[in-house]
């Protein structure tokens, strides 16, 4: 997954820019079974996309933190934002949302397998007049 960080009016020091790089990519285990790579192989015959994430951090004043995320998914766009008096639990939010959000998307990306499935098996059903009898 690339991660884009940006900071506008907060100085971002280096360990804030990895837990905010290590939160985000804790993600990447719930887009596995969407975007990985057997499934690319298997049924798309392509190679396998790139999830892109650009978080991006506004310091406003009387000490509030506006953080806000999108993750690009191929055909998707999640968004989430949070405002917090602290950074930490601002990211937190942010990557609460967007895991309920992806296992939402995951949920009816799966459901549209199941359904075409369906589909095809009563379409392929013979009725028991057609059937032939053998004896």
């Amino acid at each position: 997954m690339r991660i884009i960080v940006r900071a506008k009016k907060v100085k971002l020091h280096l360990e804030t820019k990895r837990f905010v790089e290590e939160q985000i990519n804790s993600l990447e285990k719930f887009t596995k079974e969407i975007f990985g790579e057997n499934y690319y192989e298997r049924f798309l015959k392509k190679e396998k996309p790139r999830v892109k994430a650009r978080v991006e951090i506004i310091g406003k004043e009387r000490g509030m933190y506006y953080v806000e995320c999108n993750l690009d998914f191929p055909g998707k766009l999640m968004r989430a934002e949070s405002l917090k008096k602290d950074l930490k639990s601002a990211i937190y939010e942010i990557k609460d949302e967007l895991k309920r959000k992806i296992k939402e998307y995951k949920k009816k990306f799966f459901a549209k397998f199941e359904r075409g499935a369906r589909k095809l098996k009563r379409e392929l059903k013979i009725s028991e007049a057609a059937k032939i009898k053998e004896g």
